[in-house]
């Protein structure tokens, strides 16, 4: 159940994008999403213009890491390892959104926040 609730965090991370200028990850770098699941785990995760990311799951002895790439109008997360019940690539739609902005992906509460939390 935690392995689900966990992917689905993650998932949530990945399915929205910031958006400025030709870059619509650039007001993710050096700033960080936050997905909520009513249920379970709360996940932070960090975006560099490198196309890698680092990321947590609080509460959990999860550390999350990888590589980033943009296909179309998709994110595409690439972990290394992979997290409990997920497979690589993970790709999901993007969103814009700007740091400040709160919005839900299914049932969880993403927000995109400023600095590193």
């Amino acid at each position: 159940m935690r392995s689900v609730l966990l992917a689905t965090a993650i998932v949530a991370l990945a399915a929205t994008a910031a958006f400025a200028d030709d870059d619509i990850m650039a007001t993710r770098y050096g700033n960080t999403v936050i997905a909520k699941s009513p249920n379970g785990p709360e996940a932070h995760l960090y975006y560099n213009a490198d196309h890698t990311f680092t990321g947590k799951v609080i509460g959990m002895s999860i550390v999350l890491k990888g590589t980033w790439e943009l296909k179309g109008s998709q994110i595409c997360s690439t972990y290394d390892p992979p997290p409990p019940g997920m497979t690589n690539p993970v790709c999901t739609l993007l969103e814009a959104h700007a740091v400040g902005d709160t919005w839900t992906s299914g049932d969880r509460t993403v927000t995109l926040v400023q600095g590193i939390q």
